[in-house]
C-alpha cells in the first residue's frame, strides 16, 4: 500500500536504507531493555537493592516493556488498510505522541534515579525564594514536556510542511484555516495548521520560561552544581 501510494519509484537500495533504519531502531530498543532488566535481576538477586530502590527498578523495567509495546502499537497504525482514505499512509499522531511521551518519562526517570544515587542531595534552607524556584522549575518541565509532545503531532501529520516561514505563517500572523475543522477541539490534534501553530507558540513559551527561570535563579544563592544545571538548561534551550 505504501509503495503504491507514495514510493512507487523507490529503488531497492533506498528501500534497504529505510528498512535497516527501522530494524536498527527495534534492535537498539531491545538492547536497552536487556540493559535494564538483566542487571536489575542480578542486583536484586545479590541483595544490593534497598526496598525503595526495588520499587523504582520494577517501575523502570515495566516502563521499558510498556515503551516497546507502545512502539509496536504505533507502527501497527501505519500498516492498517484504510479503504475510505486516499491519504498518504502514516502512523497515528496520537500513538506517536504516546510513544514519544513514554520515552521521555523513561529517560527522565532513569536519569533522576541515577543522579540521586551518584550525587548527594543538597540540604538547603526552605526559603520562600527557593520554594518559588522549585515551582517555576516544575512548571517549566511540564511546559517543555508538552512542547515535545506537540512536536510528535507535527511529525505525525507532516504539519511542518504546511508553512515554512517564521515568525509569520505565510503572510499572516494567525492563519485563516486555524479553526477549519469541526468540532473546534479537533483542530488541536488533527488540523496540520493548528498543530504547527501550537507547536510554535509552545516552543517560544518554553524558551521564555527557561530564560525566566535562569534570570530568577541568579537572584538566589545556589550551590555550584545547581547553577551549572540552570545555565546548561538555558544553553540547550537556545541551541534547540
Amino acid at each position: 500500500t505504501v509503495f503504491n501510494s507514495l514510493n512507487h519509484d523507490m529503488t531497492l537500495a533506498e528501500f534497504k536504507f529505510i528498512w535497516y533504519m527501522e530494524y536498527s531502531h527495534r534492535m537498539w530498543g531491545r538492547v536497552v531493555g536487556l540493559a535494564y532488566i538483566l542487571p536489575a535481576a542480578y542486583f536484586w538477586h545479590r541483595g544490593w537493592l534497598s526496598h525503595p530502590l526495588k520499587g523504582r527498578v520494577l517501575a523502570l523495567c515495566g516502563l521499558v516493556c510498556f515503551q516497546g509495546l507502545l512502539g509496536w502499537y504505533m507502527v501497527k497504525s501505519g500498516l492498517e488498510e484504510k479503504p475510505d482514505s486516499y491519504d498518504i499512509p502514516r502512523v497515528s499522531q496520537y500513538r506517536l505522541a504516546a510513544h514519544l511521551g513514554s520515552a521521555l518519562v523513561l529517560y527522565s526517570a532513569s536519569l533522576w534515579t541515577g543522579l540521586s544515587l551518584l550525587l548527594p542531595q543538597h540540604k538547603l534552607p526552605e526559603t520562600h525564594q527557593l520554594l518559588r524556584l522549585k515551582q517555576y522549575a516544575h512548571g517549566t518541565t511540564a511546559l517543555i514536556f508538552l512542547t515535545a509532545l506537540s512536536g510528535a503531532f507535527v511529525a505525525g501529520l507532516d504539519a511542518g510542511l504546511v508553512y515554512n516561514s517564521f515568525p509569520k505563517m505565510g503572510e499572516r500572523w494567525i492563519p485563516d484555516d486555524l479553526l477549519a475543522f469541526s468540532p473546534v477541539l479537533r483542530n488541536i490534534f488533527e488540523n496540520p495548521t493548528t498543530v504547527q501553530f501550537d507547536h510554535r507558540i509552545l516552543g517560544i513559551a518554553s524558551v521564555t520560561a527557561v530564560t525566566a527561570l535562569y534570570l530568577f535563579s541568579r537572584k538566589i544563592p545556589l550551590p555550584r552544581r545547581t547553577r551549572m544545571a540552570v545555565t546548561s538548561l538555558l544553553a540547550v534551550a537556545c541551541m534547540q
